[in-house]
């Protein structure tokens, strides 16, 4: 396959339309150098995208807290995912929106005298995790963990808060695993690089209280599916050491959707009936 930036195709930049290979930006792009970017990952299933508004109001959100003046309203990314797609000719695919701060006057850490822009690519995309949805992901634990909220908008989809990721996954996929758990600053359970974490004991679900990590939508949508089955979900601090105890686990995002864990570092979970009933239920929702 090409790389992502030789392919046919078209990418939403500023307003309009652009060839795939044309969508460029100058090296002094100040998000390239400062990580003054935020972005959204979203699927499409049957030629529309799931959650599609709430993922738009989070963009905003997260540019509002790296101080981003948004350059488009929820109404008009919404429009414009939508012409993206379309364009794409995909029914089934992913959705990358992206918020950077440009090249400009400024070429320091401060970068207010520079423009906002903003891009839209679709692709398609497969299992994040491969044949995982079957057997069961392995996860490495990361030697870095996550930060405290009083360091950056923790709450904010940042590229800047993914550096970490990027380098625990690299390590987690080179002992053969395919991605990495994190603690956060105080040693609790916390997510994996690209999405949150579930575990099941005596048929209650456990999953990591989002106090300093993404409140994936994907997550709030499974907790919502649990409750909805009278499946009781606490959302709580989790010790390290308590995975020993739990009899399944899995994983959801939007890229991973909901995927069973088998292993995380020497801690084994099987792929029970749970596990499997919220993958296939999650399925049919997102293609209803």
């Amino acid at each position: 396959m090409a790389g992502y930036d030789d392919r046919d195709g078209v990418i939403w930049m500023d307003g309009e339309l652009v060839d795939w290979r044309d969508a460029k930006v100058h090296i002094l792009t100040h998000a390239m150098h400062y990580a003054s970017s935020v972005f959204e990952g979203e699927r499409a299933y049957n030629g529309k995208i799931f959650k599609s508004r709430e993922h738009s109001e989070r963009l905003v959100a997260s540019a509002k807290a790296l101080d981003m003046p948004m350059p488009y309203t929820v109404d008009q990314i919404e429009a414009a995912k939508e012409e993206t797609l379309k364009a794409s000719g995909l029914q089934d695919a992913y959705v990358r929106a992206l918020v950077w701060r440009g090249a400009g006057e400024d070429m320091g850490v401060a970068s207010a005298r520079n423009p906002v822009r903003m891009a839209i690519a679709v692709w398609g995309w497969g299992a994040y995790y491969g044949d995982a949805k079957m057997q069961g992901a392995k996860l490495d634990i990361a030697e870095w963990k996550r930060p405290s909220p009083e360091t950056i908008p923790v709450h904010a989809k940042a590229a800047g808060l993914y550096m970490i990721c990027t380098i625990s996954k690299h390590k987690a996929e080179a002992k053969g695993c395919s991605d990495a758990l994190f603690m956060d600053y105080r040693g609790y359970v916390a997510e994996a690089t690209g999405a949150n974490i579930f575990f099941v004991k005596d048929g209650e679900v456990h999953t990591p209280l989002p106090d300093c990590f993404l409140n994936g939508l994907t997550r709030q949508t499974v907790i919502q599916m649990l409750k909805d089955k009278g499946v009781t979900v606490h959302e709580r601090h989790i010790m390290p050491e308590e995975m020993e105890g739990f009899e399944q686990c899995w994983l959801t995002g939007t890229a991973a959707e909901v995927t069973p864990v088998g292993q995380i570092g020497y801690y084994t979970f099987e792929v029970g009936d749970l596990t499997r009933e919220i993958a296939e239920d999650y399925e049919k929702l997102v293609r209803a």
